[in-house]
């Protein structure tokens, strides 16, 4: 096969996500305005080097075992195709272990590089890329929307993993609010029950029916949307001041949850008023600093584009 000419470059950006939304728990993610950028560049050499700015630096690894590296390598792997050296830049804006979907973008990074270094040589299907970045992640409830935007409801079936990506109404956004303390994505799974009263079942059932109307076309309903009986509850003793936020925003008519796997908390919106409303809130109601983004919905995904080298066609 064809090698990848020394000097070509891509240049990827991948959006945040925040997934379960309340109720649909390992299902609903949504895709928001806040991004990862990656340049990757193909060296004449062996080996991968990877430099971090912002959001990371100086804490992940800068060598083949990041996982931006890892999630490239895996495509190239997967394609039989030989990987060659590569100079990885990074610009990180999300927030890491926050539930934000952090590893998520790291993933979908790697995939989309690994899809423009490829170009001409492989082609992808969206079924294709989700399924290799969900080999990664494990579940492709954050991968999803990180990958095509928007809202999308994931599943898997014998045949692998499945997405359906919906637009949100023009009238919702995103506020979120982020401590400065992390939590483990194992951790916040490990608290949940391995079963479920049925009526608990039944109840989030029917508020993950309402929020897909909610969120696609009737905002005003959010609040009763959002309510969750499966695993915020049983996750709250890690999370005491997420809960307490949470609480308190809900009582104020707002629909708050966890996002992700925390300990970020997220509003999701019917009208701008709202996540001002809601930062106001915060700010006079918590003890604890709370950085707040307030974010629109995602639409388009992650994006890439190839710089050939000027003479390789």
């Amino acid at each position: 096969m064809q090698a990848i000419p020394v000097g070509t470059r891509v240049q990827v950006k991948v959006p945040a996500t925040t997934a379960n939304l309340g109720p649909g728990f390992d299902t609903l993610g949504l895709a928001l305005s806040l991004y990862d950028e990656l340049v990757v560049t193909v060296l004449p050499k062996p080996g991968i080097s990877v430099i971090v700015h912002g959001v990371g630096a100086g804490e992940v690894a800068t060598d083949e075992s990041n996982l931006v590296a890892r999630s490239i390598a895996h495509v190239f792997d997967s394609v039989g195709v030989v990987l060659p050296g590569l100079s990885l830049e990074a610009r990180n804006s999300i927030p890491h272990s926050r539930g934000l979907g952090s590893s998520g973008a790291a993933i979908v990074s790697g995939v989309m590089a690994a899809k423009g270094l490829l170009e001409g040589l492989v082609s992808f299907s969206s079924e294709r890329l989700l399924e290799l970045a969900t080999d990664l992640e494990g579940h492709p409830d954050n991968v999803a929307p990180a990958l095509f935007g928007g809202l999308t409801i994931a599943w898997v079936s014998e045949d692998g993993p499945k997405f359906k990506k919906l637009i949100a109404h023009r009238g919702v956004s995103a506020a979120v609010f982020v401590p400065e303390t992390v939590m483990s994505t194992a951790l916040a799974r490990s608290l949940q029950p391995s079963s479920v009263p049925h009526e608990d079942a039944i109840f989030n059932v029917s508020r993950s029916a309402l929020l897909i109307a909610a969120l696609v076309q009737s905002p005003e309903l959010l609040l009763a949307a959002t309510e969750d009986r499966l695993h915020q509850s049983y996750r709250a003793c890690a999370m005491p001041e997420t809960d307490a936020l949470i609480g308190m925003l809900r009582k104020n008519a707002l629909a708050a949850v966890v996002s992700g796997a925390g300990p970020s908390v997220l509003v999701l919106c019917s009208d701008p008023s709202q996540r001002l409303r809601a930062a106001e809130l915060v700010n006079q109601n918590s003890t604890s600093p709370w950085q707040p983004l307030l974010l629109a919905v995602d639409f388009k995904g992650a994006t890439v584009v190839v710089h050939p080298v000027e003479g390789s066609d």
